[in-house]
């Protein structure tokens, strides 16, 4: 039963990234390549037609850690404060930027949120790509100093960042060399999908623009790519032990590999709908190959003192699980259901649809 909510839960969070990334990304599109008013609003409105209901997957991932991992979900939700309530405020903006830009027909008032969208679609791009590096890193369970813990085994706090700023630390943070690392690649590939969803949804003038921006960043991205595999072994040698144990994991890097070669070819690809593919594939495949490489633990420690946090220490009882999987199985058709009807009624260009006038 572990193991079912591990996967339906990895599950809600790829399509939480798949859906609500191309938002992040249109938001960095936004930013820095949207110019002309009409370019403005039309990138805006292929965000904020969206946006509340792609992130009821993220309120759903919560629910689901909630019910059948709690000692997880305790113990994140403690560790992480600081960045999750910085999470919480950069959403509040990017969600106002969307609904405010067009309430009033003044520049001004419409350049400040616009500003507010872009750059709090960046910073959260950012910071989910940050938490990621926390996760496959690890973090200090238990606050151990010298061999003493401060907190039980099972909780753990970090400050923004360590005066040494890095993943090696006996007392890391939140934002280290390595972690920033994982966040820049978040950035380009959020950034990359949200530039597919506007040449999927649009017909902004930017839409050629934007295939060879897109080339530029796979660059990129792949050279970090490379770069933050050969690191990762310095910050945590065992991190490829899961893909030599069982070779049948390789599919989801394969996954990942197909999706950053494939854009490669971004300005030979005639079907947009193919674009947008190959930047989904990039996100899955980047997800589930984390977490495959960590399986069965879901956070590492990095001390001796305290074992790492796994699907099977961390979940509820027997019985939780089973009364879990009867709600879950009801949210998850309500899930899908929800997400069918607003796509069929959002389907095709966007241009001409009505959004917050």
């Amino acid at each position: 039963m572990e193991i079912f909510w591990y996967i339906a839960i990895a599950i809600v969070l790829a399509v939480f990234f798949i859906l609500d990334g191309y938002d992040f990304g249109t938001g960095i599109i936004h930013l820095f390549f949207a110019k002309k008013e009409k370019d403005k609003e039309v990138i805006a409105k292929s965000a904020g037609l969206f946006w509340d209901s792609n992130e009821v997957w993220l309120v759903a991932a919560g629910g689901m850690l909630f019910m059948a991992f709690p000692t997880f979900y305790a113990s994140v939700f403690s560790g992480f404060y600081l960045p999750l309530i910085i999470v919480l405020w950069l959403i509040i903006f990017r969600a106002i930027g969307l609904e405010f830009r067009s309430q009033f027909n003044f520049q001004m008032w419409r350049d400040i949120w616009d500003t507010s969208f872009g750059v709090s679609s960046l910073l959260l791009a950012l910071f989910f790509g940050i938490a990621l590096g926390n996760i496959v890193r690890g973090v200090n369970l238990g606050g151990v100093e010298n061999g003493i813990s401060a907190y039980e085994g099972h909780y753990f706090f970090l400050p923004l960042w360590d005066s040494s700023f890095s993943p090696l630390s006996e007392t890391p943070g939140v934002i280290d060399w390595f972690t920033l690392i994982i966040g820049f690649i978040s950035v380009i590939t959020l950034a990359i999908h949200g530039a597919n969803w506007v040449i999927l949804k649009t017909n902004s003038t930017i839409n050629l623009k934007l295939k060879g921006v897109i080339f530029k960043l796979n660059i990129l991205l792949a050279i970090l790519t490379i770069f933050s595999i050969i690191v990762w072994q310095t910050v945590n040698p065992n991190s490829l032990n899961n893909f030599a144990d069982n070779p049948y994991l390789l599919v989801f890097p394969l996954i990942y590999l197909i999706g950053l070669v494939g854009l490669f070819f971004i300005k030979k690809v005639k079907k947009e709908s193919h674009g947008f593919m190959l930047s989904t594939l990039l996100i899955l495949g980047g997800i589930t190959s984390s977490l495959a490489s960590l399986f069965p633990v879901i956070l590492p420690s990095i001390n001796n003192t305290h074992e790492s946090l796994t699907i099977y220490n961390t979940s509820t009882s027997e019985y939780g699980l089973s009364v879990a999987f009867i709600w879950g199985i009801i949210g998850f058709i309500l899930l899908f259901v929800y997400m069918i009807i607003q796509k069929r009624l959002m389907g095709g260009k966007i241009d001409k649809m009505d959004y917050g006038h």
